[in-house]
């Protein structure tokens, strides 16, 4: 029986039914920012592997950190036990951050639920009885089951469990625009926590981009009336940098365009550039000092493969490498081949809006029944991408060539012209 016909039967992937729905690429190998199938079809990749690959693929320094760690630590328990790896890279994300304390987690969505049990935490060892949170419409935090409790439950995937969930407060999410007009969130934002500060323990966003709600870019004032709004009610703004860390929105960090510092910040996707799973929740010393020297004094939560050598290695080698190399640069060469290249979608008769920061490129759709019909076209022509819903994107690579930007841009563009509406 051949590999595929065996994912076929056993192998339930993402967002997927069993058997899939949808075709599954045979992907024999990858190298820089190509995807090679088996019949050695070669595609440009869109979409860095969920945003994670942001050196792409097959770094010779990635790949040798992590040779080189194999054979001396693969795995060690964290409990109990330190190892020189993991300090290494929590020191460096201490630098990065300006914050103090760091908590390593196996994924995105767990480091979302440890950050809303720090924050219940917190509050608790202040002697409040705080347990709701404050989230955003079109806001999206992760899979887990408290991390989807953060996620707009009317227009989100998770709407499906309903009232299984816990019970968050929602406000308006900030307009479209990284330059447009927030004032009527920002009202709303104000009125939301004037009458539920008393039960809020913390206030979660994902900062200038929300991401899988919608890839919607808005305005770095939101995040500056967020944060005097979390100061003047005790309560923690939580900023989750996953999706937007690492320089995807052009700063090391999306919080930065607003110039203020979270009180908790979770990160994963780049941190490993894509090599190993991994994320890491950092908080300030007040955060930390105040659960560590409370009655309970400790933080209730301890992953088996929290702080995995491995892991740590390559997550130290891809941080220097970017902060070795002109990210930042590139990040803003790839912005504006995203703003000049999308122009060309602008007024199609499908269009709804398109938008781009850094190195992320969106084209909306008025519909969202075209997706499947827009992959394949962007497939059969050398390109892959992943819409969702009306979303027709790109995340690359900071290292991708500009011809083949430019060739995944006009590729999307093309696709859309070709459908049948």
């Amino acid at each position: 029986m051949h590999w595929l016909d065996i994912d076929k039967t056993h192998v339930w992937h993402p967002y997927n039914s069993l058997p899939s729905k949808t075709k599954l690429l045979p992907v024999k190998r990858t190298d820089k920012t190509s995807i090679f199938l088996e019949d050695n079809t070669e595609l440009i990749d869109g979409m860095s592997s969920w945003w994670s690959a942001i050196h792409g693929y097959n770094n010779p320094r990635l790949t040798k950190a992590i040779k080189t760690q194999l054979d001396i630590m693969p795995h060690i328990m964290f409990g109990g036990i330190a190892h020189e790896n993991a300090a290494t890279l929590c020191k460096l994300l201490v630098d990065l951050t300006g914050l103090n304390s760091v908590f390593l987690c196996d994924s995105g969505s767990v480091c979302v639920e440890v950050a809303l049990k720090t924050a219940i935490q917190y509050q608790e060892a202040k002697g409040l009885k705080k347990y709701k949170f404050i989230a955003c419409e079109h806001s999206y935090h992760g899979d887990t089951l408290a991390a989807m409790s953060v996620c707009d439950p009317n227009n989100s995937m998770h709407n499906i469990y309903g009232t299984y969930l816990p019970k968050h407060i929602f406000t308006k999410a900030p307009e479209l625009g990284f330059n447009n007009d927030c004032t009527k969130a920002i009202e709303e934002l104000e009125k939301t926590f004037e009458i539920h500060h008393k039960e809020v323990a913390g206030f979660i966003i994902e900062p200038i981009v929300q991401g899988a709600g919608g890839m919607r870019i808005y305005n770095p004032k939101f995040l500056v009336k967020a944060k005097e709004l979390c100061i003047k009610y005790d309560i923690l703004f939580i900023a989750d940098e996953i999706a937007t860390g690492f320089g995807h929105t052009g700063k090391m960090f999306a919080m930065e365009h607003a110039n203020i510092k979270p009180d908790i910040m979770t990160v994963g996707k780049g941190l490993t550039g894509g090599y190993m799973t991994m994320a890491a929740m950092i908080t300030s010393k007040e955060v930390s000092d105040t659960i560590s020297n409370s009655q309970l004094g400790i933080l209730m939560h301890g992953p088996t493969f929290m702080g995995n050598p491995l892991a740590c290695s390559v997550a130290i080698e891809s941080i220097k490498l970017l902060l070795e190399t002109p990210w930042q640069k590139r990040v803003l060469t790839i912005e504006a081949i995203f703003k000049e290249e999308l122009e060309a979608a602008k007024n199609l008769e499908l269009v709804e809006n398109i938008r781009n920061i850094g190195a992320i490129g969106v084209i909306e759709l008025k519909d969202n029944i075209y997706a499947q019909e827009i992959q394949d076209y962007c497939v059969k022509n050398g390109v892959w991408i992943r819409p969702f819903g009306k979303l027709i994107y790109s995340i690359v690579a900071y290292t991708i060539k500009e011809e083949d930007l430019r060739k995944i841009v006009k590729v999307m563009i093309e696709a859309i012209k070709s459908v049948k509406s």
